[in-house]
């Protein structure tokens, strides 16, 4: 009998993380109605990190109104793990929902104005809790301040020369005179705060967040440029006026997390973890690849950048590990997927059956995936009786 694991991420716009799995592992129960298929939806830290971990652990969402990206306010949410009898609990904090580049509209996509005040809003919500750790997931963002406005949320003041508040965005970051962090929650210096990263993702440099991730976020070549300059130097006035900090700020690994909001948190104590480490190891995973006859997995798309910490390349890192063969899906192949078969994919492919517009692939990416997960299967079950007959 075979066992599968299905460890996808979510697709974007289509599908989370479980409904991916869903999908999936329909689609190889067409092909092998008698097979295990145990099912590890992934989650990075971006969209659906929350509800996932609540859902997991058993705890619960907690809605709240915050600042969203482009300054409106916005329904979000935490979450709430259980802990300990009598002992405060874990709060989890998901970028995504309050400052994702899901909630930026199309025709206002501009990284230098966009804000993560709503991530500082939801950290001190978190706080009024009684929670003393707090998780924050970073992915999916579409801001790129540096965590200036999460911040400013939790009361530090950031000014211009003649002593007047920063607006928001990481553009006017090249006009900062100083900080004033006389007004930062005091509960802070007594709370535990976990930043899940990228640690491929650093603030600044050339492979700095403005000059990677900007353009994704609306940037021009001009915009990306500004940007930059404005991160070396929001970097700079951290480390001289909230220092000294246990990491370097510019090139640490994870500092440009969700444009720069790790180098932020960071500044005020926070522990920047791959989000690996701290995402999928409490999942025990490498235990559940180990017994697989074949791994599973999916993104919305795979492309150059799918080894450097995405999901797929992570599962296919570490089943590989273990001699698992691993097939992943996508909803797009981009350029450089082929160096996927360096890191353990043994095969890849799109999930499209034939071109379709955007609005129809998302509605209709379940169906897709499950359709293309028993098709792959199908394939991979002739080359095994070939093989066998060889």
């Amino acid at each position: 009998m075979y066992r599968f694991v299905v460890a996808p991420s979510g697709m974007k716009e289509s599908l989370s993380a479980a409904e991916a799995a869903e999908a999936i592992a329909e689609g190889l129960l067409r092909a092998v109605p008698d097979a295990v298929v145990d099912l590890l939806p992934l989650v990075d830290g971006g969209e659906g990190t929350a509800r996932a971990l609540a859902a997991a652990a058993g705890g619960r969402l907690v809605p709240r109104l915050a600042t969203g990206p482009v300054g409106d306010p916005v329904d979000t949410h935490f979450a709430l793990l259980p802990d300990a009898p009598g002992a405060p609990g874990t709060a989890v904090v998901e970028m995504a929902a309050v400052a994702g580049l899901a909630l930026v509209p199309a025709g206002r996509r501009d990284p230098t104005a966009t804000t993560t005040r709503g991530v500082g809003e939801l950290l001190r919500a978190a706080l009024d809790t009684g929670a003393r750790r707090v998780l924050v997931g970073c992915g999916d963002s579409g801001t790129s301040d540096g965590g200036a406005g999460a911040l400013q949320a939790l009361g530090a003041r950031l000014l211009d020369a003649r002593g007047r508040e920063l607006p928001p965005g990481g553009g006017a970051l090249r006009r900062l005179a100083r900080i004033d962090a006389t007004g930062l929650d005091p509960r802070l210096t007594g709370t535990e705060i976990t930043v899940a990263v990228n640690p491929h993702n650093v603030l600044c440099g050339p492979r700095g967040v403005a000059r990677v991730f900007g353009p994704q976020k609306g940037a021009t070549p001009a915009q990306t440029e500004d940007l930059s300059a404005a991160l070396d130097h929001w970097a700079d006035v951290l480390e001289r006026d909230l220092g000294p900090l246990d990491v370097d700020l510019r090139t640490g690994a994870g500092t440009g997390a969700s444009g720069g909001l790790g180098a932020g948190l960071a500044a005020l104590g926070a522990r920047l973890l791959p989000r690996f480490r701290v995402f999928l190891d409490h999942l025990d995973l490498d235990a559940t690849l180990a017994g697989a006859d074949l791994v599973v997995t999916a993104e919305g798309a795979l492309d150059a950048q799918t080894p450097f910490g995405k999901i797929p390349g992570e599962v296919a890192r570490r089943a590989r590990a273990h001699g698992v063969p691993v097939l992943a899906l996508a909803g797009t192949i981009g350029e450089g997927a082929r160096e996927l078969h360096l890191t353990g994919v043994d095969a890849y492919s799109g999930i499209l059956p034939a071109p379709v517009g955007l609005p129809e692939a998302l509605a209709r990416g379940g169906e897709f995936l499950a359709d293309a997960a028993e098709r792959a299967l199908r394939m991979v079950l002739i080359g095994s009786r070939l093989a066998a007959r060889a």
